[in-house]
């Protein structure tokens, strides 16, 4: 499913303007991406967290020049889903 998919069945669903949808969905994750480069977690209840995770120093190789290198800390973002959301997944997906 793609954000245009997204968009559509939202549109359809409350009967509310693409454009207004749109700008909508487009907000709600400039807000998600915003809180997260500033530090801030973001959390919705039901649904799932968007959270700042931090990764360790390590070793790595470049394999092309066959020489170790260090990569350092640095922080990623990550999804956990909620329990339900899992649930749910869990529930009604045939594994493959």
């Amino acid at each position: 499913m793609t954000k245009a998919d997204i968009v559509a069945k939202i549109s359809d669903k409350l009967g509310i303007e693409k454009g207004d949808v749109q700008a909508t969905v487009e907000t709600f994750m400039e807000e998600v991406k915003t809180s997260l480069e500033s530090g801030d977690n973001v959390y919705l209840r039901g649904f799932g967290s968007f959270i700042i995770k931090t990764r360790a120093e390590k070793t790595g190789r470049n394999i092309s020049k066959n020489t170790t290198i260090k990569i350092p800390a640095h922080n990623i973002p990550a999804f956990k889903p909620a329990k339900v959301f899992v649930e749910g997944v869990k529930a009604n997906v045939d594994v493959k």
